[in-house]
């Protein structure tokens, strides 16, 4: 049973090997032809601020769609370029006019903020002259991405007539929310043919001609929305013109081809959902359905990416401290933000919507974590207003009832998220019978959050001189841990249990919740050693990953979203628990899963989640159909899994960098990190696998920095 609000699943929404291509928050999902047809895959097309302002790109190729040779990727680069060819091509009689494989057609396709540019090379590989029949079919519907998701809507707004000058064509809508959207294509050189659906050629060819066609198609709304900047040039930038790129130098490199294939595909994935705003970078949460911003999912990225940049934290940290809310819940962290027609009238309630209960602890102890990364003293003390306020909230609306645990009370239906951790499905939290858990409820995994915030907020308070209240947040941290173990662990299961119900009667379920209490450090010593042997695991672990809920649980379905399958991050995080903990034999483990997991999935990225089937020889992990691919948390999970191998730390005030008990999955021989900076300085270190450790070389030095290897 998922959210009133989850995506429906009634026929297949995008190809498995769908192109998917992001900049700013504009992004394309077409098919490995290059093709969109939202009407038989639901997803593709192109969208624009939670809008699709593209439902239908089709090109045809004398009459008839042409055959895919292949279609790739341009890593770092928005682009995708397509090969294709004609098929065989008949006049009504049966005579076959032009053979197939005689056209060759080089599709290439750039996503910019705001729009796209397509440009097609077609070559005559006859001996003869040839008169190509190209057409480009083309809609827009402007539906909501809620709508597209598969929620009804109340109101529909109005479609504007077609509007055709010269080579272009703009389609319009008026919405219910007033704003007018429209999109304009432009064809180059001007078509044959151009109607209000339709853009075609007669093309003479030559034998060996080739000739060029353009199509640039711009998203236009009035009011423009007001959250992001546009931050690339206009779509009529040449193809290989480089676009600018967000994200630092640092580099991760290895000799195992393979393992390079899967860093460089998580980076690129990054630097695609990476959008500029006026506070900063953001990394959007994912591709098609969360490419926007989302407190818990951009919170976690830049977490787990903070070790080799810091600049996603900072343009974090600054847009939801900008987004803080006011009124009866100031302090809270923003949840998720929605600017499509849907949310500016009222069905769905996410244009600023502050449903999670555990943003704004994390909000705390990514703050923390960025200044042991940078030791920016000032930094900090123009976001301190901002951790008083989000602390205040944790010690007043996040804990209702006062007992020192936070909480959250489910909403009336229809007016947000009835569960608001990140397993937000309706049934993700229950009791041990399988009963939903009702009333106020406490999660074992946010009680964590809220500790590591309390510790980073004290030590943020001593750097800045407050010591009286670095005390009293210390003294506040200690004592939620001593209650937490007093309360959520159960000695039946041999682990944390899942939460608290709204009578304070315990979710007696084992589940993947109970690792992050290694990840956030509230965990006991000898309790933390049980949660790691139970995860790891045949009840959790799967062969590829921990699944989110252990396979002797009430509701346990390796299908479902959240009651069975393996989330990336949720891995992810604790695996630095384990590296926490120094569970060193645990963490390989569970890191060669996951990058096995990563050679057999086609696409070499992890997707947002997957089933949590047992593995099986000669077997890839089983997709789970409508995950996100690319997924920010689920690309920064290589990275924070490296980070967690790697037993990296900082100490920016002292110059250091510590690599603790450092492990390498069997399929990493040696790993360098190249241009790690830490202030003004940076290192090149190399690790080398060997029998019984790892190895440590600092291979080069570049100003005054320090490293170290504790064994």
């Amino acid at each position: 049973m998922d959210s009133e609000f989850a995506i429906g699943t009634p026929k297949k929404l995008m190809e498995d090997q769908a192109l998917v291509l992001k900049r700013g928050d504009t992004f394309g999902v077409f098919n490995p032809s290059g093709d969109a047809e939202a009407r038989l895959r639901p997803a593709e097309g192109l969208f624009r601020a939670d809008t699709r302002f593209l439902s239908r790109f089709h090109l045809l190729l004398g009459r008839a769609e042409p055959l895919l040779l292949s279609s790739h990727m341009g890593g770092l680069e928005a682009v995708a370029s397509i090969d294709l060819t004609n098929v065989d091509i008949s006049e009504e009689n049966g005579r076959i006019t032009l053979p197939s494989r005689t056209v060759h057609v080089l599709r290439k396709k750039r996503i910019y903020d705001g729009g796209f540019r397509e440009e097609l090379r077609l070559r005559n590989y006859a001996s003869c002259p040839i008169v190509l029949d190209v057409a480009i079919l083309f809609e827009a519907d402007f539906a909501d991405i809620f709508e597209v998701r598969g929620r009804g809507r109340s109101k529909r707004g109005r479609f504007r007539k077609p509007q055709i000058r010269n080579s272009s064509v703009t389609l319009g809508y008026r919405g219910v929310d007033e704003v007018e959207r429209s999109t304009r294509l432009t064809f180059t050189p001007m078509p044959t043919e151009l109607g209000a659906k339709m853009a075609r050629y007669h093309l003479p060819l030559q034998p060996g001609d080739e000739r060029r066609l353009e199509a640039v198609v711009e998203c236009f709304a009035q009011p423009e929305p007001k959250l992001f900047i546009r931050s690339m040039p206009h779509p009529r930038k040449k193809l290989d013109g480089r676009p600018r790129r967000y994200l630092g130098r640092a580099a991760v490199r290895t000799s195992n081809e393979h393992v390079q294939e899967w860093i460089d595909q998580a980076r690129a994935d990054l630097e695609m959902l990476v959008t500029p705003t006026r506070e900063g970078l953001y990394p959007f949460a994912g591709v098609p359905w969360f490419s926007t911003v989302f407190g818990r999912d951009g919170i976690l990225t830049a977490l787990q990416y903070l070790w080799l940049d810091p600049c996603l934290a900072h343009g974090v940290l600054r847009f939801l401290a900008a987004h803080q809310a006011k009124g009866e819940e100031e302090g809270k962290i923003l949840h998720e933000l929605r600017q499509g027609e849907m949310a500016a009238i009222g069905d769905v309630p996410f244009g600023l919507y502050y449903g999670s209960i555990d943003a704004t602890p994390l909000f705390v102890l990514l703050a923390g974590a960025l200044y042991a990364r940078t030791g920016n003293k000032k930094w900090i003390e123009k976001l301190w207003p901002h951790i008083e306020l989000a602390l205040r909230w944790m010690e007043t609306r996040g804990d209702r009832d006062g007992d020192g645990f936070l909480e959250y009370q489910r909403p009336p239906k229809g007016q947000g998220l009835w569960n608001q951790g990140w397993k937000d499905s309706d049934d993700a939290i229950f009791h041990a019978d399988g009963r939903l858990a009702e009333g106020s409820i406490a999660l074992c995994e946010v009680q964590g959050y809220a500790y590591a915030a309390w510790t980073g907020a004290a030590g943020l308070a001593r750097v800045l001189g407050k010591s009286e209240s670095a005390c009293k947040m210390q003294r506040k941290a200690e004592q939620l841990r001593e209650r937490f173990e007093e309360v959520f662990w159960c000695e039946e299961l041999g682990t944390y249990v899942l939460a608290l119900d709204g009578n304070k009667e315990p979710c007696r379920v084992a589940a993947s919740n109970a690792g992050h209490a290694l990840f956030s450090g509230i965990a006991s010593e000898h309790r933390a050693r049980r949660v790691a042997e139970l995860l790891l695991g045949p009840s959790f672990f799967s062969g590829w990953g921990i699944r989110t809920l252990s396979e002797e649980a009430p509701r346990y379905n390796p299908m479902s979203y959240h009651n069975g399958s393996i989330w990336p991050h949720d891995n992810s995080l604790i695996a630095l628990g384990l590296a926490r903990y120094g569970f060193s034999a645990e963490l390989r483990k569970l890191a060669e899963g996951l990058f096995c997991a990563l050679d057999y999935l086609e696409d070499h990225r992890l997707p947002e989640l997957f089933c949590g089937f047992p593995r099986r020889p000669g077997s890839a992990p089983v997709r789970y159909p409508i995950a996100c691919r690319p997924q920010g948390w689920a690309s920064g999970s290589l990275f924070a899994l490296l980070a967690a191998c790697l037993g990296i730390g900082f100490h920016a005030e002292g110059g250091e960098i510590r690599f603790e008990k450092p492990v390498l999955p069997v399929q990493v021989d040696d790993l360098l990190l190249h241009g790690l900076p830490l202030k003004k300085a940076s290192v090149d270190v190399l690790f080398r696998s060997h029998i019984r450790d790892v190895a440590m070389n600092v291979v080069r030095r570049r100003g005054d920095v320090s490293v170290v290897l504790v064994n």
